[in-house]
């Protein structure tokens, strides 16, 4: 089956032509044909199966072939959720592509920058809109958003918006838009509440199952490393060092585990960079653009943040901490292997996770390779390939090394950067010379007054 056979309209045809796509992935086959007919749809499939496009293409061919409301300007027909602002950038950039042959107008609204630019664009007019909940409720709050005219919602990675909390806030969204509507939800897992926010969402949906959660794809070569923690940062290091590797994906548990992981690696001469919720929206972007251009291709994330990660050519992901929840595991190493791809996945796994592995391998019913031992001892100290990147500088102990006459090495710590600090002495005489200073401006203000 072609795109030109499920009966797209033809400015979509041709944007899909452009992008270089002439067969729809299983997941879109079984998804578009329905959503054109306007059903609801429960869709569950793993990441990198094409899931955007099966939503995207069938909501732009609705909004051009049925009557737009009429009004003086366009006015907000589609609004997809995005649980991140990454993957938000994700799908409206397949937005973009696959509507470049369109009259139609989207915006992206989320948290984490000025709110100015998405305000002033949704005065202009939308008819799609890409959002985050936090900041689409915050500017409903303000009035900036009208969700009346919505036809078509789309809920995407449910399972994270239930991770993340913020399934009170699509609730009160779903309040806001009206009720006669095609719903659509999808999600790579689905849990027991993600079961019961769907049936309360759709109405009578089209159930598209591509891919069972406990598959994983037999393209990816799994093994695990058993390792304590506290010699993990070692043997990633070693890791790093004596294989070949074009990109890798590491997963950390928490923030501070994945900018701890940047620093350990910066020790051993290894560049990497850190994405998740606690970055700036310009470093995140910044961090991403760098890993898909390979000028740092090692990349350490959690899993929400994860989430927006849309790369092809991952060739390692690595497992630094093990999840809580066995389908996430799953999620994780669908990062590489895609597209016919063979790719690897590493897992270490200290003595407190052997319980989390028996999970997954239970859920994926095969046991994983185990690695041979790997020498814990510390990885020699090199200097960096590259400068570290502004973001990172924070998290990577740099120090400079200085030769004596004798030619050995002394570490000598970089200068200490923030404000000049003063002996108590010096701190109290600054202080008291600054208030005469403000005294005697006062009174020469005083007599000019007069």
């Amino acid at each position: 089956m072609s795109f030109r056979e499920l009966g797209l309209a033809e400015p979509v045809l041709r944007a899909v032509d452009a992008e270089g796509y002439a067969t729809p992935t299983p997941i879109q086959s079984a998804s578009i044909p329905p959503l054109l007919a306007g059903r609801d749809l429960l869709g569950t499939a793993q990441t990198g199966t094409g899931k955007t496009a099966a939503f995207a293409l069938p909501i732009l061919h609705r909004l051009l072939t049925m009557p737009p409301h009429q009004s003086a300007r366009p006015v907000i027909r589609a609004l997809v959720l995005s649980p991140t602002r990454e993957l938000a950038c994700q799908i409206a950039d397949s937005f973009h592509a696959y509507g470049r042959e369109t009259h139609l107008q989207l915006t992206t609204i989320f948290g984490g920058v000025g709110q100015g630019p998405q305000v002033r664009a949704l005065r202009h007019g939308v008819d799609i809109l890409v959002a985050t909940p936090g900041r689409l409720l915050d500017l409903l709050e303000q009035g900036f958003v009208n969700l009346k005219h919505v036809e078509i919602f789309v809920l995407d990675e449910a399972d994270r918006m239930l991770d993340m909390g913020f399934l009170p806030s699509v609730r009160h969204i779903v309040r806001q838009i009206p009720t006669r509507r095609q719903t659509i939800l999808l999600s790579a897992t689905m849990p027991q509440p993600i079961a019961e926010l769907a049936d309360s969402l759709l109405n009578n949906p089209t159930r598209v199952r591509i891919a069972p959660v406990a598959a994983t794809t037999n393209l990816i070569e799994q093994s695990v490393c058993f390792v304590e923690h506290r010699y993990k940062a070692r043997v990633l290091a070693r890791f790093f060092k004596s294989r070949s590797i074009e990109r890798a994906l590491v997963f950390t548990r928490t923030k501070r585990g994945a900018d701890r992981v940047v620093s350990d690696l910066a020790k051993s001469g290894i560049r990497a960079t850190a994405i998740h919720g606690n970055k700036s929206q310009a470093n995140r972007q910044r961090a991403l653009a760098n890993f898909k251009s390979r000028h740092t291709p090692i990349l350490i994330a959690t899993d929400i943040a994860a989430r927006g990660i849309d790369v092809e050519g991952i060739s390692h992901v690595l497992n630094y901490d093990l999840p809580h929840e066995p389908e996430t595991y799953v999620h994780r190493i669908g990062r590489t292997g895609r597209a016919g791809a063979s790719g690897i996945a590493v897992s270490f796994c200290d003595s407190a996770e052997r319980k989390l592995l028996k999970a997954i391998e239970r859920l994926t019913r095969s046991a994983l390779t185990v690695e041979a031992p790997v020498s814990t001892e510390p990885v020699p100290r090199e200097p960096l390939a590259h400068e570290p990147s502004a973001e990172d500088r924070s998290h990577q102990a740099t120090v400079h090394v200085a030769r004596n006459t004798q030619g050995a090495e002394k570490p000598k710590p970089t200068a200490r950067r923030g404000r000049p600090r003063f002996r108590r002495g010096q701190a109290r005489h600054a202080f008291q010379g600054h208030g005469r200073h403000n005294a005697n401006r006062g009174r020469s203000r005083s007599r000019s007054a007069s």
